[in-house]
């Protein structure tokens, strides 16, 4: 039996129910990805962390993010989409309160590694059941609409979450996704209509779950992020650390090999990295999102512990960097549509970096307006130039049909760059132990931070000039399609 077309309308209440719903939702997701940099200085001095530990805060959550991602949209489809997304959004909640009732460092490092895999639940959900649920012809608005609400709560998200540690503490900014919560999950249950792949469901395909990819994907990562974080304390030739870093590797070739052998049932099918733009757009992403991950992280505690300012002020510090994406992405990906993107991609990193060298100058008793408003401006612009046209490009350089897993393979992949950049950076700068609390470490250790930063968009944009060319579409395999003309958008089912 045919299943019914998707009819949701966005007048209807139903419609902006289940808009309510996938916005709330990934409005929490957004929350605790920006938030919790701002408290990192406050968290740290309550619960007795070191560098390692703060690390740690922030790339549990990212591990288990860029590593379940794909398995959590792949369950969705099977499943059932509003069903692994209530799902999720339950899961991200009852991990949320266990972080803000943490009473030791280990006890939140855990609870994050917990809400991050709730988050690779929700994550894809949020948009899958709007493409899934609306009429095709409301489709765009609808998506369209879930991606400024999604804008606007990563813009507000750092203001009220510094408003809630000044005003009460820093467990509230994990306090917040329960009432969020309790939202979603009615909106999910009243409007959201159930979807899932009925074709794979017919055909017995996507039964078998590549949960051995998922397995390994997350020992890579998270043995490689263990030996980076605990080098500085152990030492890099210490036997935790050696066999870490082995492990993670060996986990990484192990990955490729099982997928490889899986083809196209596989969490992420080899033969799309038979398209070459394909590859060179995520080693892209990992360096880009590298450097805006250690670049977040440093400058959020940085400028509570050696500038002198508080949790508010330093959330309001980013937010014109969110305005400028919010405001300039649908221009930024017009134009990479016209003349293609590797005039952005090249220019924007460069942009991000002049930004970021002028933000290595702010020191204490540092004026917002005169010190820290250009360089943020700056860093703002060139991500600006960035975001929308590597995500276009991404989609364009993959078969219709690999377009959902490109682009959270994609997703993973600047996740993944943060994570990574975290564990690196202190490593890189000489920062360890409580060396977060002395503002003399602290200072250099910044300095240090963002000049590895922009090194890293200098890198992204030399590697664009060079490699990446206008998309065009390929087949399974790698094999080229005829290109889209520069007008045609990429097909996003």
């Amino acid at each position: 039996m045919t299943p019914p077309a998707p009819a949701l309308r966005t007048g209807t209440a139903a419609g902006r129910g289940t808009l309510l719903a996938a916005t709330l939702a990934s409005g929490m997701v957004f929350l605790d990805s920006t938030v919790v940099n701002v408290a990192l200085p406050r968290l740290g001095a309550d619960l007795d962390a070191t560098v390692a530990d703060l690390q740690w805060t922030v790339n549990g959550y990212l591990l288990m993010l860029a590593a379940f991602v794909l398995l959590g949209g792949a369950l969705g489809d099977r499943f059932g989409r509003r069903r692994i997304f209530l799902l999720g959004v339950v899961w991200f909640a009852v991990a949320s309160v266990l972080c803000g009732l943490s009473q030791g460092i280990g006890w939140l490092i855990a609870a994050r590694f917990l809400q991050g895999a709730g988050g690779a639940l929700l994550t894809p959900g949020s948009l899958a059941v709007l493409q899934a649920s609306f009429h095709p012809d409301d489709r765009g608005k609808a998506i369209g609409t879930w991606s400024g609400l999604s804008g606007v709560a990563t813009t507000l998200g750092p203001l009220l979450g510094g408003w809630l540690i000044d005003a009460f503490s820093w467990r509230w900014i994990f306090f917040v996704n329960l009432p969020l919560a309790v939202g979603v999950v009615f909106a999910a249950l009243r409007w959201v209509p159930e979807s899932r792949d009925e074709a794979a469901s017919r055909t017995g395909a996507g039964r078998r779950f590549d949960v051995a990819g998922a397995l390994l994907g997350a020992l890579g990562l998270g043995g490689v992020t263990y030996a980076l974080i605990d080098a500085p304390t152990r030492g890099a030739r210490s036997p935790a650390v050696l066999a870490a870093a082995v492990a993670g590797v060996v986990a990484v070739v192990a990955f490729v090999l099982v997928e490889r052998r899986r083809g196209d049932t596989a969490m992420l099918p080899t033969g799309l990295f038979g398209s070459r733009l394909f590859s060179v757009l995520n080693v892209f992403t990992v360096v880009v999102y590298a450097a805006l991950g250690g670049f977040t992280f440093f400058l959020a505690v940085y400028l509570q512990n050696v500038v002198g300012w508080s949790a508010l002020l330093t959330g309001l510090a980013t937010v014109p960097m969110t305005v400028l994406l919010l405001l300039g992405s649908s221009r930024a990906g017009a134009m990479a549509a016209r003349i293609g993107p590797r005039l952005p991609l090249s220019v924007g990193p460069v942009v991000a970096a002049a930004g970021l060298l002028l933000l290595r100058r702010v020191g204490p008793g540092a004026s917002y307006w005169t010190d820290v408003l250009p360089g943020v401006v700056l860093f703002g612009a060139g991500l600006t130039l960035v975001v929308a046209p590597l995500t276009a490009s991404v989609l364009a350089a993959v078969a219709d049909r690999f377009a959902g897993v490109a682009s959270g393979f994609n997703n993973a992949a600047s996740r993944a760059g943060g994570l990574l950049a975290v564990a690196a950076l202190p490593l890189l700068v000489g920062l360890s132990g409580t060396g977060y609390e002395q503002k003399g470490a602290l200072a250099d250790a910044y300095r240090g931070a963002l000049a590895w930063c922009a090194g890293l968009l200098v890198a992204g944009a030399v590697l664009a000039a060079v490699l990446i060319h206008r998309p065009e579409r390929t087949a399974p395999g790698g094999q080229p399609c005829p290109s889209l003309p520069a007008s045609t958008p990429p097909d996003r089912r």
